[in-house]
């Protein structure tokens, strides 16, 4: 299928016959002629995940490193409007779209929707290659080596549909980043790939430095090097030795809890593992030719790219000229091509509501050559924009409601749907999430340690919002309360970190803090942790170094401070219930579809 208007097909291919078979058997299904567990593997290879709410299902949108153009802004829109009661679409931290409570069985037409404009649904969920992602400023950063994009294209769409690949023992995430900086955080992926050139034989040839094994959830990894180099000739070969190994893996098979790719390189180590993956490049199977050549994503946005302004024929700051040049400072980027900017959209908890996409789409199409990418801190990247058109951006911006500064700041907190939709969901994420961003709007932070550190919030230990990766993050908990009752209560971490556009420059796991939170006592503790860093730091110490250096113990007194819940009584009710809730907290975890 092709996007109408513009002739260019999507990343992934979208078939007409899947969607009509997909069709038949959601019909199949709700006449009771599938079993469940079956239909449910069925279902999820299709894109379609089920919720906590009965009868209502969540259609995951793959969205290759982010990237879409104005016209599947444009239908995202409309399943937002026309498919999700809620009326808003939700950006995840693997720069996918989820849009929720859709009834089965009209799953199909709203895949229909998103065909035609050749966005894919296929895979983004079951035991398959997930969502490639990638860094934002891949093609127009000043540090890389060469633009991956066409890279992560060819490997989407190679592993799209393989044999290998459809019943694997657990999920496969892949990230590309788009030089040695790790933007797309290949350290925490099943499999990354960064870039690199090398000499060989007299010539300079383009290859990517392999990892494998990374990963968050309950065993937190970081992915060590399969290969330091890796010919682009040869990394689709090499990526497929690694996944045959990983599905050949009996071992990984018994326990779907401990059975990602991290598993397995952690008990064998890099080393055993490499040599097994060298010895399934010794099978017949790998003697084929793999060019990624005709699979190359080649989509040239420079043609595309708006052209320089005639002077005076652009907008620029009068009286507002203060507001916009703070948006400005916090959430312009520069790109190698001259002339041209990155403009960082925030998207407050990775939300955009239904009126707000054919908004984004217009911007797309006057200011950045008609595309837009998603980014794994839930925000959205518009490229390729003058800097002369920047004012103008920024107006229209504030006329969708979306003109926020801060994108990648302290207030720009990360979080998955947690219970307000997921079956795995404990506490509500997204609602501390947004208590959190009041929180911290109320400090008015101007400490510029402080803006630039990240918090990141998962509704429960399986890290959908990459807490472990936060200077400060949370996951959902429940707790011991008066009487036999619960309390939603988090886990905390601190120390984390990414490499990030605030000078960030490494992935590191955060600590652990001993103890419970409750949840309606996060936000104060947030405030004190960073009351005290600022009153105990060293002269111009980052909080991941004053962390380093006075351990946990400090923070563990803070959270202590807040720790008991009291009883439940009229005055201290609200203890009891979590974040945007009205009844009582109770935990109800369902039977999650992630390891079906």
């Amino acid at each position: 299928m092709t996007q109408p208007g513009t002739g260019k097909k999507g990343v992934l291919p979208v078939l007409e016959e899947e969607i009509d078979g997909f069709e038949k058997e959601v019909g199949r299904f709700l006449q009771g002629e599938w079993d469940p567990d079956a239909f449910t593997r069925f279902r999820l290879k299709q894109g379609v995940y089920g919720q906590r709410q009965p009868d209502t299902l969540m259609i995951r949108v793959k969205i290759p490193v982010g990237g879409l153009t104005a016209g599947q802004l444009e239908a995202l829109g409309v399943i937002a409007r026309d498919f999700a009661p809620l009326k808003k679409g939700h950006v995840t931290t693997r720069e996918n779209m989820q849009l929720h409570f859709i009834p089965l069985d009209r799953t199909p037409d709203a895949l229909r929707v998103l065909g035609e404009v050749g966005l894919s649904t296929r895979e983004a969920c079951g035991n398959t290659v997930r969502n490639v992602t990638g860094c934002p400023l891949a093609g127009v950063c000043a540090e890389e080596p060469f633009d991956v994009t066409p890279y992560a294209g060819a490997y989407a769409r190679y592993f799209l549909r393989h044999p290998v690949t459809q019943a694997m023992p657990r999920k496969i995430k892949t990230s590309f980043s788009g030089c040695e900086k790790d933007c797309a955080i290949t350290a925490i992926h099943d499999l990354g790939f960064t870039p690199r050139l090398q000499e060989i034989n007299g010539e300079m040839k383009r290859g990517f430095k392999m990892v494998v094994g990374g990963g968050l959830s309950i065993m937190p990894r970081m992915a060590p090097t399969l290969y330091e180099f890796v010919p682009v000739e040869e990394y689709l070969r090499v990526s497929e030795a690694v996944l045959r190994v990983f599905d050949a893996s009996s071992e990984l098979r018994k326990d779907r809890m401990k059975a990602r790719i991290k598993f397995l390189v952690h008990r064998i180590g890099i080393d055993e593992f490499r040599k097994l993956v060298e010895a399934e490049l010794e099978q017949p199977w790998a003697k084929n030719p793999m060019d990624p050549t005709p699979l190359l994503y080649v989509d040239d946005e420079e043609a595309d790219a708006p052209q320089p302004l005639a002077p005076g024929s652009y907008a620029s700051p009068k009286g507002e000229g203060a507001e916009f040049e703070v948006w400005r400072a916090a959430n312009v980027l520069p790109q190698k091509q001259a002339g041209y900017r990155v403009v960082l959209v925030k998207l407050s908890r990775g939300d955009i509501q239904e009126h707000q996409f054919p908004l984004l789409a217009q911007i797309a199409r006057k200011h950045a050559g008609g595309r837009a990418r998603f980014t794994q801190q839930q925000n959205l990247a518009f490229r390729w924009v003058r800097e002369e058109s920047l004012y103008q951006v920024w107006r229209e911006l504030e006329a969708a409601g979306l003109a926020e500064a801060g994108a990648a700041s302290i207030t720009d907190v990360t979080s998955c749907p947690g219970t307000d939709s997921c079956k795995l969901g404990i506490t509500s994420s997204m609602g501390l999430a947004k208590a959190l961003q009041q929180e911290l709007a109320d400090m008015d932070i101007t400490d510029p340690l402080v803006k630039g550190l990240h918090i990141k919030v998962s509704g429960c230990p399986n890290a959908c919002g990459q807490h472990h990766i936060a200077n400060i993050g949370f996951h959902g908990a429940a707790m011991k309360g008066d009487r036999g009752n619960q309390v939603p209560a988090y886990e905390m971490f601190v120390g984390g970190s990414y490499p990030d556009i605030n000078g960030q420059t490494e992935t590191r796991i955060g600590l652990r803090l001993k103890g419970k939170v409750p949840a309606k006592r996060a936000p104060e503790v947030v405030r004190r942790v960073l009351g005290y860093y600022q009153g105990h730091r060293l002269e111009a110490e980052p909080f991941n170094a004053f962390v380093d250096r006075v351990g946990t113990e400090p923070f563990e007194v803070i959270t202590g401070e807040l720790r008991e819940v009291g009883p439940l009584n009229r005055e201290n009710i609200g203890t009891y219930m979590d974040w945007g809730k009205t009844v009582l907290y109770k935990l109800e975890r369902g039977e999650g579809e992630c390891a079906v």
